[in-house]
């Protein structure tokens, strides 16, 4: 072979393992291995029961396989009919429920193989399949209009029955050109396109529509920037967002994760804050910009923003611990925030992030909450409504303490719910692991969509370290027996 022939050859041996290389970075990095644990707690069946409880959150008219079953059709009359009801009051809000629907979703993505191991995969499709269904019928590409809440919060508060039982006039709020809201488009954006790769080897038809909606979402969000509070006062007196560049990433890395166009990638990388998240949670969404952007570039940059905001988490950082263990951030769904950090950290893990740390440290704040908290003595207090067989009795929760023609003193009511609110995580203990089950005490005993969100996805990255043999040790300070 001639001198131009063997520089071809090299030429092309050259260019084949750039592409080699290339393709080698896109791909997830794999997490080193732990082992060695065994595990405590029965982490399918909480996650079993967790999606319970958003299919008690249901509005609307209910599918014949309602599971639920002193749950009935409500709210037929709304602006939009579907979605969840917030939390223990009938308020559809748009902000939060597009946060949990996303986080949900990332779980059931990020750990599919984890709902497969818990035989809850077709339960998980059904039930996140509810507010998807709610966002495509929200939002109107045509008029780019998107309706952000449906109910007035300050009525419905005053309010103490069950949704079937509402009488009170339920306004709608949108937002569209010239009344922005990219937080809440992003955020909503975010959880199309996260539905749309769930459901792509599923229902082919439904991920494309899906997409689309995401795609049309995320434009009117990009070309209208505005916080929506400032838009639609009247609906932001509850969930008003304190920035949306964290949602307009998160739209964007999930948009680019479903589509592969580079033109989202490079949105992301603009709208990333170079900043240490104070939390995961409906507002607050630096830390998932940062994993999902780590998780596609494998840049040092994102590494360095994960570590720092785990070291805050994990003891002696930032956080204070209650003397049993759980990473207690405020008083407002202490668990919630746990739990969210506990799946934040599984995901790290898995791209290969203080690994060794995150993955014992996230199982040990799920297990707090199911049980591993030295409750007044009592021992294995599920913070998990149904998980075990001791947990609340009396969350703040309208339709689950209310029977037909809600007696007017049932929020006062000693007595525990006529309705058990299986799967729900109540909001948890103060700083020294105090707790107290009152439904008149709703800081402890609120539920709420987004106190489940990561802490259902957690357990699906548990149940997923199980079925791969990368169940570490774990060791709870107060471990029950």
């Amino acid at each position: 072979m001639d001198s131009s022939g063997s520089m071809s050859t090299l030429v092309v041996l050259l260019l084949s393992l750039t592409m080699v290389l290339a393709e080698e970075i896109r791909q997830p990095r794999a997490a080193p291995h732990t082992g060695g644990g065994h595990p405590t707690k029965n982490y399918g069946d909480a996650l079993h029961k967790s999606i319970l409880f958003f299919d008690a959150q249901r509005s609307g008219k209910l599918p014949a396989n309602n599971p639920i079953s002193w749950r009935h059709d409500s709210a037929l009359h709304d602006c939009v009919v579907g979605g969840w009801y917030d939390a223990g009051d009938n308020v559809k809000f748009g902000f939060p429920m597009a946060a949990s629907t996303t986080l949900l979703l990332w779980g059931l993505n990020q750990f599919h193989d984890g709902y497969q191991q818990a035989h809850q995969t077709n339960q998980m499709y059904d039930m996140v399949k509810w507010p998807l269904d709610y966002f495509l019928a929200a939002w109107n590409p045509h008029n780019k209009h998107l309706v952000v809440q449906v109910g007035d919060g300050n009525a419905d508060h005053s309010f103490w029955g069950r949704p079937e039982d509402m009488t009170m006039n339920r306004p709608c709020y949108s937002i569209q050109p010239g009344k922005p809201g990219s937080d809440v488009a992003g955020e909503t954006a975010a959880a199309l396109a996260a539905g749309s790769i769930a459901f792509h080897g599923k229902d082919a038809a439904y991920s494309t529509k899906l997409l689309n909606a995401a795609e049309s979402l995320y434009a009117f969000a990009k070309s209208n920037r505005g916080i929506y509070s400032q838009s639609v006062h009247e609906a932001a007196q509850f969930y008003s967002s304190s920035g949306d560049k964290d949602e307009m990433c998160v739209a964007a890395m999930w948009l680019y994760k479903a589509t592969h166009q580079s033109k989202y990638l490079n949105d992301a990388k603009g709208f990333h804050e170079n900043a240490w998240a104070w939390a995961l949670s409906w507002d607050d969404k630096k830390i998932a910009c940062q994993i999902l952007l780590y998780g596609q570039t494998h840049d040092n940059q994102y590494k360095t923003e994960i570590e720092g905001f785990f070291n805050g988490w994990l003891p002696g950082g930032q956080i204070t611990y209650t003397p049993c263990g759980l990473a207690w951030r405020d008083k407002w769904g202490s668990n919630r925030y746990a739990a969210n950090a506990a799946f934040a950290a599984l995901v790290a893990a898995e791209e290969g992030v203080m690994t060794a740390k995150l993955r014992p440290w996230a199982i040990e704040q799920i297990n707090y909450m199911l049980g591993d908290n030295s409750h007044m003595g009592s021992t294995c207090y599920s913070y998990e409504i149904g998980f075990g067989s001791h947990f609340p009795q009396q969350p703040h929760h309208r339709g689950a303490s209310c029977t037909a023609n809600c007696p007017g003193d049932a929020l006062h009511s000693p007595h525990p719910n006529p309705h058990q609110l299986t799967g729900a995580l109540v909001g948890g203990p103060d700083q020294h692991d105090h707790y107290q089950d009152k439904r008149e005490d709703y800081v402890m005993n609120e539920v709420a969509c987004d106190y489940n969100a990561g802490f259902q996805s957690a357990l699906a990255g548990i149940e997923h370290l199980i079925k791969t043999n990368n169940f570490p040790p774990t060791h709870n300070k107060c471990a029950c027996h």
